[in-house]
C-alpha cells in the first residue's frame, strides 16, 4: 500500500469511528452527520437548520463527545451582549491595593461552539460570533487574542418561529461553509429514538478523536487534486446562481437576485474533495461536486420578489442549474 492509499484509508477509518460514534446518539440522518463531519474537516462552520426536536442540539453536543476538544455552547437571546460571547476586562485588586485589567475569555475561546438558536440575539450580538468565524480572532480593545485550531462554529436556527428572531444577513450566511436541513424522522426511526431515550441505559459515546488528527485530516483533504475540467465544472455551477451570469438558466434570472460570493466556488471545491476521499478516490469527480452543491449554495442564493413570491426553494434553483448544465457540458454521471 503506497502514502496515498494509507492516507485515503486513514481518513476514511476516522471518519467512520467518528460518525459510528455519533450514531449511537443521533438516529437516522446520515446525510446531516456526514455533512457536520464534511464542514469540520473543510475548516468550515456549520449552520443546521430545522424545528425544534428534531436532534440539532443534542447532535452537536454529541460530536463534541466524541472528540478530545474543548466544547462550549452560547444560548443565543435577545439581551446576550458581545461581551458575555467574547469575553471582558475585569478590575482585579491585589494585596497591596494595586489595581489592573485582566481579561476574562468567553465561550467563544473553545474549539467546538455550539451556537443555538443564533437568530434569536441582535445583530450587533451576532456579529460578535461572525467575525470570530471569519478572522480566528478575537479583538478586545487594542489586544487581539487569537483563537485555538482546530476552530468550528455549528449554529442552529428555528425556521418557523419569526416572532423576536433577527435573520442573519445575507453576508454572514455566507461564512457558514454548509447550510443544512434537518427534516423529520421517519416512522421506523422515531421507534428507534423512543427505545433509545425512555429506557434505562443511556448510549455512551467514547471520545475517538483529537484536534491534531482533524488538523492532519484537513491537510489530506486538501492535498486531493482537481483537474481543471472538475474545477471548471465547479466554477460553472457557481456562477450560474447570478442572474446576469452567460450560465445561468431561465429561472435564475427569473426567480434570483443574488448569487453565491467566491466563498461558494470554495466551499464546492473543499466539500467535494472530502467526499472524493470518503468515497475511496484521491481525485474529485464531477458527481462529487454535484452531491455537495445543496449544501454549499442553498443559503448563498438571494431569491427576489417573484420567487419569495412563488414559494421557490434555493434547493430547486440548485437542482435547475446541475440539470442545465449537464445538458450544456460534457459531465460524466
Amino acid at each position: 500500500m503506497d502514502a496515498t492509499e494509507q492516507h485515503i484509508q486513514d481518513f476514511r477509518s476516522l471518519f467512520d469511528r467518528m460518525k459510528s460514534e455519533i450514531s449511537r446518539v443521533i438516529v437516522g440522518q446520515d446525510e446531516i452527520i456526514d455533512g457536520v463531519l464534511t464542514a469540520v474537516l473543510a475548516n468550515g462552520h456549520c449552520l443546521l437548520e430545522g424545528v425544534p426536536g428534531l436532534g440539532k442540539t443534542l447532535l452537536i453536543r454529541t460530536l463534541s463527545e466524541c472528540v478530545n476538544l474543548k466544547f462550549a455552547r452560547i444560548q443565543f437571546t435577545p439581551d446576550l451582549m458581545p461581551a458575555d460571547i467574547r469575553g471582558t476586562n475585569l478590575v482585579i485588586e491585589d494585596t497591596q491595593g494595586n489595581k489592573s485589567f485582566r481579561f476574562s475569555r468567553g465561550p467563544i475561546f473553545g474549539n467546538v461552539i455550539l451556537a443555538d438558536e443564533i437568530n434569536r440575539a441582535t445583530p450587533k450580538t451576532q456579529s460578535a460570533l461572525l467575525d470570530a468565524m471569519q478572522e480566528r480572532v478575537v479583538a478586545v480593545g487594542d489586544t487581539i487574542h487569537k483563537l485555538e485550531e482546530p476552530f468550528f462554529v455549528l449554529a442552529t436556527q428555528n425556521p418557523i418561529e419569526m416572532e423576536g428572531t433577527y435573520p442573519l444577513p445575507e453576508a454572514q450566511m455566507d461564512r457558514f461553509l454548509f447550510k443544512l436541513l434537518v427534516r423529520s424522522p421517519s416512522m421506523a426511526e422515531l421507534s428507534e429514538i423512543v427505545n433509545r431515550t425512555t429506557g434505562i441505559a443511556m448510549p455512551q459515546v467514547s471520545k475517538v478523536a483529537d484536534g491534531a488528527e482533524i488538523i492532519a485530516m484537513r491537510n489530506v483533504a486538501r492535498e486531493v487534486p482537481v483537474a481543471s475540467h472538475v474545477q471548471d465544472y465547479a466554477l460553472r455551477i457557481a456562477m450560474a446562481t447570478h442572474p446576469t451570469s452567460e450560465f445561468a438558466p431561465e429561472p435564475t434570472k427569473r426567480y434570483i437576485r443574488y448569487g453565491a460570493s467566491p466563498r461558494g466556488a470554495q466551499a464546492l471545491i473543499l466539500a467535494a474533495k472530502i467526499r472524493a476521499l470518503l468515497e475511496g478516490r484521491y481525485n474529485v469527480a464531477y458527481e462529487d461536486v454535484r452531491c455537495v452543491a445543496a449544501a454549499c449554495l442553498r443559503h448563498r442564493v438571494l431569491l427576489n420578489f417573484e420567487g419569495q413570491a412563488e414559494g421557490i426553494e434555493p434547493d430547486t434553483i440548485v437542482s435547475g442549474i446541475i440539470e442545465h448544465l449537464q445538458s450544456t457540458i460534457a459531465a460524466p454521471a
